[in-house]
């Protein structure tokens, strides 16, 4: 079947299993150079193999939970969503969570996922206890910060290339509501954003959408969106009933593919200033439910349709605190001077974090979306060398096209990891169109 990730780019002719039992995913995994795939949300071609995709959708029960601790057993291939709409009700929310929650377990420890509150509480390793992963030969090993403790290190992160991600322990936060206490800071440049930033470093959840096409004294203008998990008498009155349920939002669905010429610089440019202009107007303080705030895109259905068939790349960086100003004005300068403006723009702090193989550091990260576009992808390696230049590295679950050459530069910990596998004979067992790209 034609596989891609959620940018649609690039696309492959790849070959895809869906075993049901355990032997059958033995039997998958023993064919070779396999991958495992989970609701297919990484951006890129990181859960694709073109000779051994094996999608784990079946592999999607959850196991048990401690009422008292909060601790999730689960299979690797439940989502995100799920564990949501079963423990909220009950006071419990994930520790760490992405912008969607339509994403596997599995598919959040392979990438490490981030979310709006790396600052304080880190990446997803933060709350994973301990994680079953099946090799090769379909041997299946535990392992955790204390077992198999360099194993666990490396899958962490490791994008699916040390094994099957089998079952996992996770740690859940307990909530008093399915409420946040939302309060929006309208900023003017870049300056005033990353002030807001480093002046609320104590709020749990703090991001900003950047209008990357803003130029002169307006260049960075953001809104910084800082929240917390609300308390029972914050909560609107008239849902103080059942303070742990919030009302469903209406969802909507993109059926089909845009045409390439709705999104154009113009078209975002117009939108960036209307919802900058929208937002400003807002700004302040509301209680907003929990979906609105974490997961605004999750009620588009297919939104990634919208970039057209050619599909489209994100392009996301992280830059050490030491050089975040400069580098983030250079990045937004060439954006701005390229006349490709992104309109989901995203700005977040990440804290310090020591960790094998995983994306955050403590500094800065832009995620920023393009159409696929030659225009575009003319964008990329000048953006590229800004982020070399200033010290960054880049997300593998959000690259579609990095060169092998600029992630080695970026990222020595690359290497360690590609010759970590080569001792072991992983390279011939697991493997993605991503990886052989990228010679991990």
């Amino acid at each position: 079947m034609i596989l891609s990730g959620w940018g649609n780019f690039p696309k492959h002719i790849a070959r895809v299993r869906a075993p049901r039992l355990e032997a059958e995913l033995k039997a998958a995994i023993a064919d070779g150079q396999a991958i495992a795939r989970g609701n297919g949300r990484s951006y890129g071609d990181s859960a694709v193999s073109i000779s051994n995709t094996i999608h784990m959708r079946h592999f999607d029960h959850m196991l048990s939970f401690d009422d008292d601790k909060g601790v999730l057993v689960a299979e690797a291939g439940v989502l995100l969503s799920d564990v949501i709409d079963s423990f909220l009700p009950r006071g419990w929310f994930p520790m760490v969570t992405p912008g969607t929650r339509l994403i596997t377990l599995g598919g959040a420890i392979a990438s490490d996922v981030h979310g709006k509150n790396h600052h304080l509480d880190g990446s997803f390793r933060s709350c994973v206890r301990w994680i079953d992963l099946m090799a090769a030969d379909g041997s299946i090993t535990r392992c955790s910060r204390n077992e198999n403790a360099e194993l666990f290190g490396w899958t962490i992160g490791g994008m699916g290339l040390t094994g099957v991600i089998l079952r996992c322990a996770i740690q859940l936060r307990p909530v008093q509501t399915a409420w946040m206490r939302q309060h929006t800071i309208s900023t003017q440049n870049l300056d005033e954003a990353i002030a807001a930033f480093e002046a609320n470093l104590d709020k749990p959840y703090s991001v900003a959408w950047i209008d990357c096409a803003a130029k002169g004294d307006k260049l960075g203008r953001s809104l910084v969106i800082l929240a917390n998990h609300a308390e029972p008498g914050e909560v609107p009155v008239h849902c103080r009933k059942n303070v742990l349920k919030a009302p469903k939002r209406k969802k909507r669905s993109f059926w089909f593919h845009f045409p390439g010429f709705v999104l154009n610089p113009i078209t975002v440019r117009l939108f960036n200033a209307f919802y900058y202009f929208m937002g400003s107007q807002g700004s302040g303080h509301a209680v907003v439910d929990w979906d609105s705030y974490f997961y605004p895109l999750d009620t588009v259905h297919g939104w990634n349709k919208m970039y057209g068939k050619r599909g489209f790349m994100q392009f996301q960086c992280v830059l050490p605190l030491a050089t975040s100003r400069e580098g983030l004005t250079k990045l937004l300068q060439a954006i701005s001077a390229s006349g490709q403006a992104s309109f989901l723009s995203v700005l977040k702090r990440f804290g310090p974090q020591d960790s094998p193989l995983s994306f955050p550091m403590a500094g800065y990260t832009l995620a920023l979306d393009f159409p696929n576009t030659a225009k575009a992808r003319a964008l990329m390696p000048k953006l590229d060398a800004i982020t070399l230049e200033h010290g960054g590295r880049f997300y593998l679950a959000k690259d579609s096209r990095l060169p092998a050459d600029t992630l080695a530069t970026a990222d020595p910990r690359a290497a360690d990891f590609a010759a970590w596998r080569a001792e072991r004979g992983l390279t011939t067992q697991f493997a993605s169109a991503q990886s052989e790209r990228l010679k991990l």
